[in-house]
């Protein structure tokens, strides 16, 4: 079992940084894939930056060039760098982590979930 806890979550302006921290506990070794989705109120799950085991990073469309996903390994924790962010950020972000997934942008893949934090951006 892999247990999941975000923070960093709050209200911001647009144009404004934040960055989100996912800290993984228990049998960390499972949690090879890593991935960032978030929902928005009466929208699907959305996974917006994944980080595979070897390193390789991916991210969606409405995210590239202004989120960085990273991961500090001794401290198990997964970091969400956002920058230039806009109201239609405004969401509930979560993470996610499984040994492997088919595709990365499939909530359905990942087994291991956080309780989420909100992110709200006013204009």
């Amino acid at each position: 079992q892999v247990q999941l806890v975000e923070s960093g979550g709050g209200s911001v302006q647009a144009g404004g940084s934040l960055r989100l921290s996912c800290v993984a506990s228990g049998s960390t070794n499972i949690a090879a894939v890593m991935t960032w989705f978030r929902q928005s109120s009466g929208k699907e799950l959305e996974g917006i930056a994944g980080l595979d085991k070897d390193g390789t990073t991916r991210y969606s469309d409405s995210v590239k060039g202004r989120f960085t996903i990273s991961k500090d390994h001794a401290k198990n924790t997964l970091y969400l760098q956002m920058n230039s962010l806009k109201p239609e950020d405004t969401a509930m972000y979560y993470c996610a982590a499984d040994s492997r997934v088919v595709y990365w942008a499939n909530p359905g893949a990942y087994t291991f979930w956080g309780q989420g934090t909100q992110v709200t951006v006013s204009s």
